[in-house]
């Protein structure tokens, strides 16, 4: 077999149907939409989450829970991550960002305590947890919090 032998299994494509050119081809005339009424009209249709004027369901249920605006979203990176830097080199949401350990928008950095550190680094993120900060120390890094 070769590449332009290739060729659909038959039955598995269909032609489409074209709507609206002329009554001998089965769906001409109204197209398939039926006689007047609102979905026959063009833009016609009811808006989604319409049930013809019952309560939708959206509105039926009841609204829960709480959105606090200020919340800050911060943009997790553990320590496992800082393995492939330099000894001595400072690490902070600039560098994350170029080495592609961050991406999108975030209000902050926060670095996690998850994995072993064997170089002295110097941390400068929003936030760190205490083993993070533990480990780094223990390393002979040091951590800023800005």
């Amino acid at each position: 077999m070769k590449l332009h032998e290739l060729k659909p299994a038959k039955g598995a494509t269909k032609n489409r149907k074209r709507k609206g050119r002329g009554v001998a081809s089965g769906q001409g005339k109204t197209a398939g939409r039926g006689n007047k009424g609102q979905n026959a009209r063009s833009g016609g249709g009811a808006r989604p989450g319409f049930e013809g004027g019952q309560m939708p369901l959206h509105r039926r249920l009841p609204k829960r829970g709480f959105t606090n605006i200020f919340k800050k979203e911060m943009a997790v990176v553990n320590l496992k991550d800082l393995e492939g830097f330099d000894s001595g080199s400072v690490v902070d949401s600039a560098t994350l960002v170029r080495n592609g350990l961050v991406k999108g928008r975030w209000d902050g950095v926060k670095l996690l305590g998850q994995g072993e550190i064997r170089v002295p680094l110097t941390v400068k993120l929003n936030a760190i947890s205490r083993t993070a900060k533990d480990k780094i120390e223990a390393a002979g890094g040091s951590v800023e919090v800005i």
